[in-house]
């Protein structure tokens, strides 16, 4: 038999991806923080491009829209959704990463970072205001559009 019988056993694969990142980076500290950020990156520009082929544009509302369809209402929260603007907030983290740092929820946001931006051809930028990993109480990102972002500065 392996493991301990009274280990966390996680509820699908989010969970188990976070529980094998939570170990690298206890074991290696956040000298594996690139590594994750470049892995986790390469994951998000492949569900970019699965959803891009799918959808008739590439507008970040469309993208928005279709990666909201994974979400658990009970947990996320869309405060806005525009070509513009797409606002999240979460009372939980996906992946875990509860009170362990704002550097590794940065890393492992790579997926979703990349995701956006590789879907709506290069013109999403993301904003982490409030991370669950680091304490906070909620989850709270910002994905832009370039142009509404350059507008924004």
């Amino acid at each position: 038999m392996s493991g301990k019988r009274n280990d966390l056993l996680p509820g699908n694969a989010t969970e188990a991806q976070g529980l094998l990142i939570k170990a690298f980076h206890e074991k290696c500290g956040d000298e594996i923080l690139p590594v994750i950020d470049d892995i986790l990156g390469r994951q998000g520009r492949a569900l970019g491009l699965k959803v891009k082929n799918k959808l008739p544009d590439c507008r970040l509302s469309a993208v928005a829209a279709a990666f909201t369809k994974n979400f658990d209402p009970s947990t996320v929260r869309v405060v806005s959704l525009s070509d513009e603007k797409f606002h999240i907030q979460g009372s939980h983290c996906p992946f875990g990463l509860e009170n362990t740092s704002r550097q590794l929820c940065e890393a492992v946001m790579a997926i979703d970072r990349e995701y956006f931006f590789t879907a709506t051809d290069g013109q999403t930028t993301l904003e982490i205001l409030k991370t669950r990993a680091a304490g906070d109480p909620i989850c709270d990102t910002i994905y832009r559009a370039a142009a509404y972002d350059a507008d924004k500065a």
